[in-house]
């Protein structure tokens, strides 16, 4: 089994599949197709159905999305709790990453993640505070119903699609509740996090889309 991912300091849906297959135990290999350079959109075409990563391969099967590649996961292993055991939990966790999917624009847009940097008070919390709002009623209500450290107890794919936006938070310095934190810091702590992490901050490719002051420069 083999995962294509992007750039692990910027690549959020990379990140996601990459959490849940070291988690869990997968064994897979990984190749990074980098999200800058000359004719980097060319190989992108040539390696993936998409044009985009990440893209699970395993045989003679291609997944190329990331929740796709999760539920494959999950039904290729079902003694894994990819997601919680419990069928109405299970629900409302692929509930939560279904909106995650699908929403959070404008904290996606404005906050790249960026696992490198640093950037407290450069983002206009008026902007991202209903996705802030959303969040808090979202995912706190998760942690308080499940009393953590994840959003449904043990560490789930839910985790793994809300994992960037920790990221973001982060570098971002952006406001959260105490229950928010606590959540966010336990992503930090997960070793499989912290191996994506550490291969992030020894990247050195820029990629200017998702450098706030290149975006600055071109707004």
């Amino acid at each position: 089994m083999k995962i294509l991912i992007g750039n692990k300091n910027y690549s959020t849906w990379s990140l996601r599949p990459w959490l849940v297959l070291r988690h869990f135990g997968f064994e897979f290999e990984e190749e990074i197709l980098k999200l800058n350079g000359e004719g980097w959109k060319q190989v992108f075409k040539e390696r993936t159905p998409t044009g985009t990563v990440p893209v699970l391969q395993d045989g003679d099967l291609e997944i190329p999305e990331t929740i796709a590649i999760i539920e494959y996961l999950a039904d290729l292993r079902p003694d894994l709790a990819v997601w919680p055991k419990d069928m109405k939990q299970r629900a409302r966790a692929r509930a939560l990453a279904a909106e995650m999917h699908a929403g959070f624009q404008t904290l996606r847009s404005l906050c790249p993640m960026n696992l490198r940097a640093d950037h407290p008070d450069r983002i206009d919390l008026d902007k991202v505070a209903p996705n802030l709002h959303r969040l808090e009623s979202a995912l706190g209500g998760a942690l308080e119903k499940s009393g953590g450290p994840f959003l449904f107890g043990e560490f789930s794919a839910a985790d793994a699609m809300f994992a960037p936006v920790a990221a973001r938070i982060r570098t971002y310095h952006l406001p959260v509740s105490d229950t928010l934190q606590q959540w966010i810091d336990a992503i930090y702590a997960l070793p499989a996090f912290q191996d994506w992490y550490t291969a992030a901050l020894q990247e050195t490719d820029i990629v200017p889309q998702d450098e706030i002051d290149m975006m600055d420069q071109t707004n």
